[in-house]
């Protein structure tokens, strides 16, 4: 993991509305303590620089924009592969 200063965190929720959100964000301790949530309650982190860096720019509730739908959904699909979903 990177040092806590340099890191950057993102979270997307998706399943309760029908297009993907940014739910929180995080620079520093606060992004570091995300990451930590996130594998004590078993959800999957994907490091993606990139990624993270145009979703930081979308406000906590808002729905991603669509200029970034395929990359979250590459995203989410690999997620719901490794759980054995299957997106509704």
């Amino acid at each position: 993991m990177k040092n806590p200063k340099e890191l950057n965190a993102v979270a997307v929720e998706y399943g309760r509305t029908s297009t993907p959100s940014v739910i929180a964000k995080g620079e520093g301790e606060t992004a570091r303590a995300m990451v930590e949530r996130a594998f004590d309650l078993d959800l999957p982190v994907i490091e993606d620089e990139t990624l993270q860096r145009l979703l930081s720019e979308v406000e906590i509730g808002e729905e991603v924009p669509e200029s970034l739908y395929r990359s979250v959904a590459v995203v989410l699909s690999w997620v719901f592969w490794l759980r054995g979903d299957r997106p509704s």
